[in-house]
């Protein structure tokens, strides 16, 4: 089983995520990860949206996404060195002068 990161281009309205989540557990495909933000000045939106193909084609996921009327483009990020993936955390630790040196030491 892979995962396969799928990036749909759509306009920014009422229900087209829903529409685009709904498709995606029609076609049997769990969403592992799921995020959404607004691009172009807030008229289009990208969702980006991690699965796993298992026994289900991933490409016959895409085109069912094309097919939908508020979707504008999808990519399929999945092939190795095509994108980068990055994660980040955000931590908030309680420290003092004594141990904010220690502190920054291991953060780094």
């Amino acid at each position: 089983m892979s995962k396969h990161t799928i990036s749909p281009l759509v306009e920014n309205k009422f229900g087209v995520l829903a529409r685009v989540a709904g498709m995606f557990s029609g076609r049997g495909f769990n969403i592992e990860t799921l995020n959404v933000g607004p691009v172009c000045g807030g008229k289009y939106s990208r969702i980006t949206a991690t699965v796993n193909d298992g026994k289900n084609s991933v490409e016959q996921c895409v085109k069912q996404l094309k097919k939908l009327v508020n979707v504008i483009e999808v990519k399929d990020s999945s092939t190795p060195g095509s994108f980068v993936a990055r994660e980040l955390v955000l931590i908030k630790v309680k420290s003092n002068s004594k141990t904010r040196a220690e502190i920054s030491q291991i953060a780094d």
